[in-house]
């Protein structure tokens, strides 16, 4: 049995490499996407911002149905009523995703007029823009609830069909703030990083589970109503994403069962960085590109 144990520890960084070898050589061969014709796509907070250009886009890329999630009813209705113009069949609902008994029930309510859900985007999120101690204690928990929380309710409500008929796929919209916060947004910081974390361990968790995947993808700063006046020091080097560039990337990679998605290319930098570099550079890499003050002039939606 010993011996057995040390050929695994021997044979574990000669697996290691083959794989990192075999993952780096598979990311550079043109990847077969997967057809959308048959799948049902849900969306929370579908109604404006990156949500909205989701819908637009799988709607584009072929998806059979779209479905709309959000609070807001009037914007939920426009953008149904635009895809819909286009050709495509889209439908919405009213909910909130941190209301636990009314996503279950609105699931039901979409499973009996609609059909099983195939793939769910979970991109419904707030942010208030403050730091701790400006901070109002319900907002606090309105963003962890939505942010966070409210994919644990979508995904318990969506995820058991999927294993059941082995086909389905769970996305969801974070952000690089996941990975690298600022000031002036700890309630957006700390519910991505847990989202993150949440994605990090389902991903995990279903791959032994056939036919069924996950896609996380962490965009740097995007220029949607969400995040008006955030302000970046360095427009020219790092310019804020446009919503329609980060849909078209998502659906991309979701038809290609890409795990996860950085938001320009170069956060991979920014991770590598952040795993070696001590916390004086860190803090001094903040200050030169004005992350303390960017907040400063948010002015919204929250």
């Amino acid at each position: 049995m010993e011996l057995k144990s040390a050929c695994r520890m021997l044979l574990f960084p000669i697996q290691m490499f083959y794989h990192i070898v075999r993952a780096g050589l598979l990311s550079l061969l043109p990847s077969s996407k997967k057809d959308l014709s048959k799948e049902v796509v849900l969306i929370t907070g579908g109604g404006r911002g990156i949500g909205r250009h989701l819908a637009k886009e799988f709607a584009k890329q072929g998806a059979k149905k779209v479905i709309l999630w959000g609070r807001t009813e009037k914007c939920l209705k426009e953008t149904a009523e635009e895809i819909s113009l286009s050709g495509s069949e889209c439908c919405y609902f009213v909910c909130d995703v941190a209301n636990r008994e009314e996503v279950y029930k609105q699931a039901k309510v979409v499973r009996e007029k609609v059909g099983d859900v195939t793939i769910l985007v979970n991109n419904a999120a707030v942010v208030h823009g403050k730091s701790l101690m400006d901070s109002d204690d319900d907002a606090l928990l309105k963003t962890q609830h939505i942010n966070t929380l409210g994919q644990f309710w979508t995904t318990k409500a969506f995820l058991p069909r999927m294993l059941e008929l082995q086909h389905g796929h769970v996305a969801c919209i974070n952000s690089i703030l996941s990975l690298s916060p600022i000031p002036g947004a700890i309630d957006y910081c700390t519910s991505k990083a847990s989202s993150l974390a949440f994605m990090e361990s389902l991903t995990l968790g279903l791959l032994y589970c056939p036919g069924v995947s996950c896609t996380t993808v962490l965009p740097f700063h995007t220029n949607t109503e969400m995040f008006r006046g955030m302000r970046v020091r360095f427009p020219q080097l790092f310019p804020p994403l446009k919503p329609e560039i980060v849909a078209q990337k998502t659906v991309d990679a979701v038809r290609s069962d890409k795990a996860f998605l950085y938001l320009p290319w170069t956060m991979h930098a920014l991770v590598i960085l952040k795993s070696f570099m001590p916390q004086v550079a860190l803090e001094e890499i903040h200050r030169f590109s004005g992350s303390y003050t960017c907040m400063n002039t948010f002015k919204g939606r929250t």
